[in-house]
């Protein structure tokens, strides 16, 4: 039957359609940690900067598991860098683009960075550090209370541009994972924890382009222009004696106390108060301003900067390498479970075994290391308060020696 036919068509043509998203779906590169050949995946940036500045990377196992590891910071006020090329490089054009990993802070994070970058081919994976240019820079950075922000930026011409939104950022001792999402239709998604924080218009969002109209240099407000819609009524005058009413008055009721000696006191005045008659400071009555003209709006002209550019998604041309260049006060972060795919179905597969399958175990360890840890200095404050008691009690029975030695002595 005709009907059937074209049902099983569509059957057929969505399977291949279903075929072929799955062919072109891709992992640029994943990496969980969790063997111990990551150090010769990966290139530490030693040549940044001096080696007494640079923190040595540790290779650290989740709270909840021994075998479940990840990089972690390790030394304080150092910087870091690391750097690993992707499995296959990553052209933007045309393919979404998405960038996910898991950032966990052990320390009371102070001030530092946890992003990650994108970085073009072409540089010096030994001196890789913040002067390298990259083409994404994605994640956390927490400075005191003036810097708490989740970082989204392009580079776009040679300019790194910061998104206009402050994108939240987590920073208690739990694993959170940061996903940045950028479309071929120039839109974006920020999640954390696989929660959607920020959506958008790449245009909207940061200063990709130049503006379209910008205003005309040769033109400016006339000198004679009126922009003041109201004027005082100038048929209006301050009422003669209007200033000859004080604001304050001798309070008329006070009355100078008995005990008042003038000659130690010198002479009672009472005290002042608000004059009821008092209009306080005269004004004329504000009329429309028969020359008004309405506020002087600045005549624009095209932009002759302005490029028109559909693909401002398209910062990777390519990217090849993921990196770490980062400076903290306080070390102690752990970075894990990081995916570069231009394919939801495959950020999920990865997610679903690596963050989502571990969260909760790691939620209640952490609970139980808090709780180990609250216990161990209650007992260390029981401790220290006894041996205070102790080495009180052991003060008092020596002075109350001494004092009988001095009574014999007197004997």
């Amino acid at each position: 039957r005709p009907g059937g036919a074209v049902a099983v068509m569509k059957l057929v043509l969505a399977c291949l359609a279903a075929l072929v998203t799955m062919a072109s779906a891709k992992v640029y590169f994943s990496e969980k940690f969790d063997d111990a050949a990551w150090e010769d995946r990966w290139t530490v940036g030693s040549e940044w900067k001096p080696e007494n500045q640079m923190g040595k990377w540790n290779w650290q196992p989740s709270l909840s598991d021994e075998a479940d590891k990840g990089i972690q910071t390790g030394e304080d006020a150092r910087f870091y860098s690391l750097t690993a090329p992707l499995d296959t490089e990553f052209t933007s054009e045309g393919n979404k683009l998405i960038l996910s990993y898991t950032v966990r802070h052990e320390q009371n994070l102070d001030c530092g960075g946890s992003y990650i970058k994108l970085v073009n081919p072409g540089f010096d994976a030994k001196k890789f550090g913040g002067d390298t240019p990259y083409a994404v820079m994605f994640g956390p950075d927490v400075c005191g209370t003036s810097t708490r922000r989740t970082h989204a930026i392009f580079t776009y011409k040679g300019k790194n541009l910061l998104t206009k939104k402050n994108l939240r950022v987590e920073t208690d001792n739990n694993p959170h994972r940061y996903t940045f999402v950028v479309s071929p239709d120039n839109t974006f998604e920020v999640r954390i924890d696989g929660e959607k924080v920020e959506s958008g218009s790449l245009f909207d969002d940061w200063d990709f382009l130049a503006p379209k109209m910008i205003k005309d240099p040769a033109e400016s407000k006339p000198a004679d222009w009126v922009d003041e819609a109201k004027i005082p009524d100038p048929t209006e005058s301050k009422p003669e004696g209007w200033d000859d009413i004080p604001a304050k008055i001798p309070d008329p009721e006070a009355t100078q106390p008995e005990d008042w000696d003038e000659e130690e006191d010198g002479e009672w005045e009472p005290p002042l108060v608000s004059n009821p008659e008092y209009k306080g400071e005269w004004k004329p009555t504000m009329i429309d301003n028969p020359d008004y003209k309405g506020p002087w709006v600045h005549p624009e002209i095209p932009n002759p900067e302005y490029e028109e550019d559909d693909k401002v998604y398209a910062v990777c041309n390519p990217c090849s390498h993921v990196g770490f260049e980062l400076w903290q006060v306080k070390a102690g972060t752990v970075f894990d479970d990081i995916i570069v795919t231009d394919s939801e179905e495959e950020l999920k597969e990865f997610e679903d075994a690596t963050f989502n399958a571990k969260k909760d175990a790691e939620k209640k360890a952490l609970e139980a290391k808090k709780e180990a840890e609250r216990k161990a200095e209650e007992e260390a404050r029981k401790k220290a308060e006894e041996e205070r008691k102790a080495a009180e009690a052991a003060e008092e029975d020596e002075d109350e020696d001494e004092d009988e030695d001095d009574e014999k002595d007197e004997l």
